[in-house]
């Protein structure tokens, strides 16, 4: 009985002895110098290397919100005197890039352009600031209309009647070169005054 003990105590201290052994150098020895420097080696190494190849991703997660606003492009119409002959508000769709976050998104846009009495060219966004739904323009009444809510606009975009808070939207547009251009925007719903979105 009392062999079959010591065999089992000298089983259990031999991985302890392997791991010491490995531990040592060459001679037997520890050399905590070099060991030392190894790490702060490596260590120093991995955290420039890290510190690299984060400032790309840093600045392409921080980019969006560096941004002050989303700027679109002018849109061409077509030349002005495609319009010169307007009775009624002419509807056009319009093809715009915005940048929305992350994303590079391309919308279809409806507008109408409008000839005043002063012969003068108005551009307005189709959508109603009410909700934001679509407006048709109804020959038979000479009105725009919004078929949600049935709010009702003139033919130079002055609300007539409805729930909508305000006229409909005009857009900024331009000559150039005898061509009508417009800057699509959109703008705050549900509010008295006109507010550029960002």
């Amino acid at each position: 009985m009392i062999e079959e003990r010591t065999d089992i105590e000298m089983l259990e201290t031999k991985p302890e002895q392997t791991v010491a052994i490995r531990t040592d150098d060459h001679d037997g020895h520890r050399d905590p110098s070099r060991r030392s420097f190894l790490r702060w080696f490596l260590g120093i190494g991995s955290v420039s290397v890290a510190g690299v190849l984060s400032v790309p991703l840093i600045r392409f997660a921080l980019d969006p919100l560096m941004r002050t606003t989303t700027q679109t492009d002018w849109s061409d119409l077509g030349p002005a005197s495609d319009f010169a002959e307007v009775n009624v508000p002419q509807k056009r769709t319009i093809s715009i890039t915005q940048m929305d976050g992350w994303r590079k998104v391309v919308m279809e846009k409806s507008i109408y352009v409008v000839k005043g009495n002063d012969g003068v060219l108005s551009v307005f966004t189709a959508t109603c600031p009410h909700l934001g739904c679509s407006v048709k323009w109804v020959d038979t009444n000479n009105q725009f209309k919004c078929p949600c809510h049935n709010g009702a606009f003139s033919p130079e975009g002055k609300l007539i009647s409805g729930p909508p808070p305000r006229d409909l939207d005009t857009l900024e547009s331009r000559l150039v070169d005898g061509h009508l251009q417009i800057r699509y925007q959109s703008f705050r719903q549900l509010v008295k005054t006109k507010e550029v979105l960002a």
